[in-house]
């Protein structure tokens, strides 16, 4: 029994460490941040899932944001976000659209990165990821990720990174 008084006294030693305060003047937290989860869970009490983000992309900001509630998203039909994803399960494409988001925009100068491949299999990947609304052409020959993916695009990236 005394074990056991034991175990209990230093988990409730464990927690009451992990839920102090910081010491004054302290910048660190003992327990992340979740001011995101916490404000879906005060918004959607019965579960949520969403994602946004303020991306300086160019001349100006990306400002986007999406919900849903995760009792419909696990409902609804997923085959149809197979094209879109397909789209982006190539390490040519992604590296594609990380070039034009960092700034190389034009097919001349993407045609320059050997990574890319030849200027076939370029237009090949350009048409491919325009089809699925990853890129946009905004002028000739000049391509752009169109403002409401740029934050679904570095949402699905990070999500493949996270481990």
């Amino acid at each position: 029994m005394a074990d056991l008084e034991a175990r209990v006294a230093a988990l409730e030693e464990a927690l009451a460490r992990l839920t102090a305060a910081p010491p004054s003047g302290s910048e660190e937290s003992p327990l992340p941040d979740l001011w995101l989860v916490e404000g879906l869970r005060e918004r959607h009490p019965t579960g949520a899932v969403a994602f946004g983000g303020t991306v300086a992309v160019g001349k100006g900001d990306v400002t986007w944001q999406w919900g849903a509630d995760a009792e419909s998203l696990r409902g609804s039909d997923w085959s149809s976000a197979a094209g879109v994803l397909d789209a982006l399960a190539h390490p040519v494409r992604l590296r594609l659209l990380q070039r034009v988001l960092n700034g190389t925009t034009t097919t001349a100068d993407l045609a320059l990165d050997d990574g890319l491949g030849t200027t076939g299999q370029l237009h090949h990947h350009l048409r491919a990821l325009v089809a699925a609304g990853w890129l946009q052409s905004v002028a000739r020959g000049t391509w752009a990720v169109p403002a409401p993916r740029v934050v679904p695009l570095l949402v699905v990236v990070s999500a493949g990174l996270a481990r």
